[in-house]
């Protein structure tokens, strides 16, 4: 079976290589930019500031072959399974970040906690639930 995703848009960031960035947003990720695409705009609706969300992104610059990493890249670590750890490195490289919204203007989401590089393609933006039932 295959499928295909569409990106709902991209994210804007001061990261520009990979290596600038951290492996994980809580890592000291600077602030970042979802631009929504124009079809999804009205999907932005009742995302206000200080709300967390969940982004799904395609890591497109991942090595889709790896099977086995050393997780954060440790020489000292057994090679482990890439589905045992957080490698952007991966079949599906889809990258599943937890951030905070700051401010909402239109169709762009200023974020905390994105550790994701300029150009990012961004799959889906879900608000993150803290209790089961919340929204």
């Amino acid at each position: 079976m295959s499928f295909t995703l569409v990106p709902v848009g991209r994210v804007e960031s001061v990261l520009k290589q990979r290596r600038e960035a951290p492996r994980q947003g809580v890592e000291g990720a600077p602030a970042a930019w979802v631009i929504v695409e124009e079809a999804y705009a009205e999907a932005v609706e009742g995302l206000a500031a200080g709300d967390e969300v969940i982004l799904l992104t395609w890591l497109h610059e991942s090595n889709r072959e790896q099977q086995k990493v050393r997780p954060r890249n440790n020489p000292a670590a057994p090679l482990t399974g890439v589905f045992a750890t957080r490698s952007p490195d991966r079949p599906n490289p889809i990258g599943l970040h937890r951030c905070r919204v700051l401010a909402v203007a239109g169709a762009r989401l200023t974020v905390s906690g994105l550790e994701a590089v300029d150009g990012t393609p961004v799959v889906d933006v879900k608000i993150a639930l803290g209790d089961v039932g919340d929204r």
